[in-house]
């Protein structure tokens, strides 16, 4: 079996405990230190998508077809010959020009390795073919995609942004054996670990703010699906959606076979999954994310596992974690991911 062979079943984990203590050392010689000038959580999460420039790696576009009839869409960067790859997951309502994976990609090609972002169905230029969009738990196109540069690179990383990093996180921990043998660690950023508390909340915050933010393109989205297959939402009730929740209940759970949006924030929190995780993943998020309350930090299975990394902030936002001067911002959680990234790398290539 050549080496690019996906290789699926149990992990072993020698020295796993180890490696995690090397690792924490390594991640906590770094911590966050937010700016005088740049301390309110929401301005913290606001500030790259108003004023971060995106970057300038070439990227080819390549289309891939699902085993269901449908499509995603993958932004490539190409790497130095026998550089790992890295597969990095958007937001809600991000795709691959969000700024964080542009981020990304920059730092990735900028030490040689490949780099692919997906973006999730119904997130690119064109919509999508199926009945169905894309949600916090929905699976089954990473796995695919998963399986396919696993097939190609010698050694995969993962890295999910919010939402993205809930897909990541769940997959990861719903089937550990079903996960290729050559994915050596992976990253989740500003996730919403229980949906049940996170979904609800976000229609709270600064009086719906974000929410609508969110709804003016997922409504949008789910009308353009329903006008693809007739009477697959309630269109009526959709104009009328004013909450995430609401949204959630009338369009994902109905798109995508929930009973209802309760059912959906129950069944897809990747929290629940977390303490299967076999794959060195690191946990970064903030208590004062506008979107996921700190009680929802899963402090205590990552403390226990010897394969979940905590870096839990008190400050940083959702998705913002900026530092340094106001015209030369930095971004401690991407700087963290490829740190965390380059120890698994190390640790892979010389048998650490």
């Amino acid at each position: 079996m050549s080496s690019n062979s996906i290789q699926i079943g149990p992990k072993a984990a020698p020295r796993q405990a180890e490696r995690k203590a090397r690792a924490m050392d390594a991640l906590n010689a770094h911590p966050f230190i937010p700016p005088a000038w740049l301390r309110n959580p929401h301005a913290q999460t606001m500030w790259a998508p108003l004023f971060r420039r995106r970057g300038t790696v070439r990227r080819r576009i390549e289309r891939l077809e699902t085993p269901d009839g449908d499509f995603v869409v993958l932004h490539i960067s190409e790497g130095d010959r026998g550089m790992p790859a890295a597969l990095l997951l958007h937001g809600l309502e991000g795709s691959a020009s969000s700024k964080y994976i542009h981020g990304m990609h920059e730092k990735l090609h900028a030490i040689g390795w490949h780099c692919i972002a997906m973006e999730f169905r119904g997130c690119s230029d064109e919509i999508n073919r199926t009945r169905r969009l894309y949600h916090s738990g929905e699976t089954t196109d990473l796995a695919f995609v998963a399986a396919r540069f696993a097939a190609q690179f010698p050694r995969l990383y993962l890295a999910g942004f919010s939402l993205g990093g809930n897909v990541l996180a769940k997959w990861l921990g719903e089937s550990p054996c079903d996960v290729p043998a050559n994915v050596h660690a992976a990253a989740v950023v500003s996730v919403p670990f229980d949906l049940v508390v996170s979904g609800p909340h976000i229609d709270s915050v600064l009086r719906g703010f974000y929410a609508r933010h969110f709804l003016r393109s997922l409504v949008k989205k789910a009308i353009d699906k329903e006008k693809q297959f007739p009477d697959c939402v309630n269109v009526a009730l959709l104009r009328k959606a004013r909450t995430l929740y609401d949204f959630d209940n009338h369009a994902t759970a109905a798109l995508h076979g929930f009973r209802d949006v309760d059912h959906y924030y129950s069944s897809q929190r990747s929290g629940q999954f977390l303490d299967q995780v076999r794959v060195p993943t690191m946990l970064l998020s903030a208590a004062d994310d506008p979107f996921n309350p700190a009680t929802t930090l899963p402090r205590e299975v990552a403390d226990r596992s010897e394969y979940l990394h905590p870096q839990f902030t008190e400050r940083g936002g959702h998705v913002g974690f900026v530092y340094g001067a106001p015209h030369q911002a930095r971004y401690w959680a991407e700087e963290q991911v490829m740190r965390f990234f380059q120890n698994y790398e190390e640790f892979a290539t010389k048998g650490v």
